[in-house]
C-alpha cells in the first residue's frame, strides 16, 4: 500500500555551509569512512559527489526529484543558511518549503526567527539538542519560545548522537526527555523529534506520551538500531509509535540532501511496506505520509 500523496517533512538542500569540518585522528577517520562505505553498500547509495554544484543548478536538481517522484512538497531543515534557504525556496516555491536554523542561544535569536517568518518566507524552526548552550527550560529563552508559541510554529530538534564516530555522543541535552518542560509549557509549539530519537526511543516514546503536542519523525536510515542493547527493528519503531501517539503524530521524512543519491526513495519503500505489514489503513498511512506534516505546515490538499 502507498500514500495518495508524500510529503517529504526532513530533508537538506544540499549547500555549502561555511562551517568548517572538525578534524578527527587518523584512526577515527578510518574507522569512520569503514562505516559510510557499509551504509551506502546495505542501502545501495552512490558515493556522495565531491564538487558541490551551485545554488540555482541544485535547486534544479531537486525540483526534478519533486516531479519524478510525484512529491507534493519537500521541506528542506537547512541550506546554507536562512537567508540562502530563503531564496531557493522563494524560486520553487510550489515544490519546497524551508526552516530557519539558527542558534536559539545567540543573543538576537528571537530577532532573527521573527526575520526568518516575516521577511524570507520560512515555516519553521530546526535545531540540536546536543549543541544547545542553554537549558531548554532556561529564563533566556522563554522570549524565543513565546514567539514561536504565539505563532504556532513547527519546531524540529534533532537529539541523540549526533556528527559520527568523533562526534557528540554526550551532552546535558542529548535526551529528548530534556524538551519536556518546554514541551508541556507551550502547548501551542509543535515539536517534531526526528530519526525515532536517534538512540533515545524511550526517552521520546515518555516524552510524546506525556506531551501531546509532540510528534515523531520517521526520517533517515535510522541505523542507530544496530547499536542498541536489544533487537530492534524499523518494524518495532513504528508499532510502538502507533501503539503510544497513533498514526496522526507520527510524520514520514527521508533525511535526503545530496546527489547523485537525490531523494532517498528506498527509505520511503521501506517505511510504506513496514506500515502495510503493521495493518496501517489507507487513511492512516495518508495521514502519516502527507497529511500530519501538512496540517503543522498550513497546506491544503
Amino acid at each position: 500500500m502507498k500514500p495518495d500523496h508524500i510529503l517529504d517533512f526532513h530533508a537538506h538542500f544540499p549547500a555549502k555551509t561555511g562551517v568548517a569540518r572538525r578534524e578527527l585522528h587518523p584512526l577515527v577517520k578510518a574507522y569512520a569512512q569503514d562505516l559510510k562505505e557499509h551504509w551506502r553498500e546495505t542501502f545501495d547509495f552512490p558515493e556522495p559527489e565531491k564538487k558541490m554544484r551551485g545554488i540555482q543548478v541544485q535547486g534544479e536538481r531537486w525540483v526534478a526529484e519533486v516531479q519524478n517522484h510525484h512529491l507534493a512538497k519537500v521541506v528542506f531543515m537547512t541550506g546554507g543558511g536562512n537567508k540562502v534557504l530563503s531564496d531557493v525556496v522563494r524560486q520553487h516555491p510550489q515544490e519546497f518549503l524551508g526552516f530557519a536554523h539558527h542558534d536559539l542561544c545567540d543573543p538576537n535569536a528571537v530577532e532573527e526567527m521573527q526575520h526568518a517568518l516575516d521577511d524570507l518566507g520560512l515555516s519553521g524552526y530546526k535545531w540540536f539538542g546536543p549543541l544547545t548552550k542553554l537549558p531548554f527550560e532556561a529564563p533566556e529563552l522563554k522570549p524565543f519560545w513565546r514567539l514561536l508559541a504565539e505563532r504556532k510554529i513547527p519546531v524540529l530538534i534533532h537529539f541523540g548522537v549526533l556528527g559520527g564516530p568523533g562526534g557528540i555522543i554526550r551532552h546535558p541535552r542529548i535526551s529528548p526527555i530534556t524538551l519536556a518542560e518546554v514541551a508541556q509549557e507551550y502547548t501551542d509549539i509543535p515539536f517534531i523529534i526526528p530519526h525515532f530519537g536517534a538512540g533515545y526511543y524511550q526517552d521520546l516514546l515518555h516524552l510524546a506520551w506525556s506531551s501531546p503536542n509532540v510528534y515523531i519523525d520517521t526520517s533517515g536510515s535510522n541505523d542507530w538500531i544496530r547499536w542498541m542493547p536489544y533487537p530492534l527493528s524499523l518494524k518495532d519503531l513504528f508499532a510502538r509509535a502507533l501503539d503510544t501517539v497513533g498514526p496522526k503524530r507520527i510524520i514520514f521524512g527521508t533525511d535526503s540532501s545530496w546527489f547523485p543519491r537525490g531523494w532517498a526513495k528506498k527509505y520511503f519503500d521501506l517505511q510504506t511496506q513496514v506500515c502495510t505489514e503493521l495493518g496501517v489503513s489507507q487513511v492512516e498511512m495518508n495521514a502519516i505520509f502527507y497529511a500530519n506534516g501538512a496540517t503543522l505546515l498550513g497546506l491544503e490538499k
